[in-house]
């Protein structure tokens, strides 16, 4: 296969919109361009079954009920809509949330919004893989407890939670709980019932599908979870998020997990296999690698690694053919460290030398044999200019 340039592992950002849900969306755009909410003709009939066919197809890759998904714009408002409405609707209750150190920014944000509120919250610490520990949740609740929100897993470095034992637990104290699964869903098997997750969070761009179509999971049974509205208007989605439903947006999104049920088994076999071939290539080229995050428990797609001895944005910066992140900064409009990787205990060299690869669904073998040679290539030439890595070849 003859490579294609510019080369794109940066699958954690967002990912290409599969050419068979390109497909299934165009028609919604044209000549199926009813709106949802119209009943009184065909046009608006139709765009309400692609509606509802998609709702089911969400629900499917969840093991949740349809009449349990609410569409929404992607993870960003889902985050937004389970944290304020489950903080409004049970109040009264009590004021307490507890969430981690490391959760996505719509999460910690959301947060801090409360707490202005005067909602209470604990940020959990995690170990050194990214990881919170069930025990250290468990002496963090309180009688006023009303919600936990951990993320399936991390954005950053890819390190999945012990999410089953964590549902368990909430279940156990009669406390919701809501997971930030934007990076996970299509990627690994998620059951709702099962792992006791109350609410969760979605996207469709991150799983092959199109920008501004995700959807909250709402659970309405075993508990029943109530939340107060987000949209106030025409009614939609149970009077929960009203608005015109962007029905394209959802087809798309439903045929992405349609594509995701279809294509996990083998996508994570072949992609975990290219990963591993990644990270065994730089660590035999570069022998001080350092792998950030949970060796085993982690995403299929990620791979997380710090380069001793240079500054992380210089290497993105010189790699003209390939597109992956700098972890060096989580905010790109603002220049300080990662507080996933600080929280994690590293250094801040370390920090400063991060790098997240994101593999996807059109990566391929030629692409990793190839990115392996230039990034090892342009880490060991901006090697040479570290007084610190000269000091340390001296030493040898």
């Amino acid at each position: 296969m003859t490579l294609r340039f510019p080369i794109y592992l940066d699958n954690h950002s967002t990912t290409p919109v599969d050419p068979q849900v390109l497909e299934c969306m165009l028609p919604y755009f044209t000549t199926e361009f009813g709106n949802a909410s119209s009943k009184s003709h065909c046009f608006g009939w139709k765009a309400e079954f692609a509606v509802e066919k998609a709702r089911e197809q969400v629900a499917s890759i969840l093991g949740a009920e349809s009449s349990e998904i609410i569409f929404t714009s992607g993870a960003t408002e889902s985050n937004n809509f389970a944290l304020l409405g489950i903080a409004e609707k049970y109040q009264k209750r009590g004021n307490h949330i507890i969430t981690s150190q490391i959760e996505h920014k719509c999460i910690l944000d959301t947060c801090k919004f409360l707490e202005k509120k005067g909602f209470s919250v604990t940020y959990l610490p995690v170990d050194e893989y990214g990881q919170v520990s069930v025990d250290t949740l468990r002496n963090t609740i309180r009688p006023n407890t009303i919600l936990i929100s951990i993320m399936f897993a991390n954005n950053e470095v890819g390190t999945i939670n012990p999410i089953a034992k964590i549902g368990a637990l909430a279940k156990e104290k009669n406390i919701f709980f809501h997971s930030d699964a934007a990076q996970a869903v299509g990627k690994v098997k998620i059951d709702v019932n099962a792992m006791n997750i109350d609410l969760l969070s979605l996207s469709a761009h991150k799983m092959y599908g199109p920008k501004g179509s995700g959807a909250l999971f709402l659970r309405r049974k075993n508990p029943h979870v109530e939340i107060d509205p987000l949209l106030h208007g025409g009614g939609q989605e149970r009077g929960l998020r009203s608005g015109t439903l962007n029905v394209p947006g959802i087809v798309g999104l439903g045929k992405a997990c349609v594509c995701a049920m279809e294509n996990m088994p083998k996508e994570e076999e072949r992609i975990v296999r290219y990963r591993e071939m990644l990270y065994q290539g730089l660590k035999k080229e570069i022998p001080d690698l350092k792998l950030n995050g949970h060796p085993n428990e982690r995403l299929p797609q990620s791979l997380n690694v710090s380069f001793p001895y240079i500054e992380s944005d210089s290497l993105v910066a010189s790699l003209k053919n390939i597109a992956v992140s700098s972890t060096s900064a989580c905010m790109s409009a603002a220049a300080i460290p990662s507080y996933v990787l600080k929280a994690m205990g590293l250094n801040q060299d370390l920090m400063n030398a991060s790098v997240r690869f994101g593999l996807g669904r059109f990566t391929t073998e030629e692409e990793i044999v190839y990115t392996i040679n230039t990034v090892a290539e342009k880490v060991k030439n901006l090697q040479q200019s570290s007084p610190l890595y000269k000091l340390k070849q001296e030493a040898r």
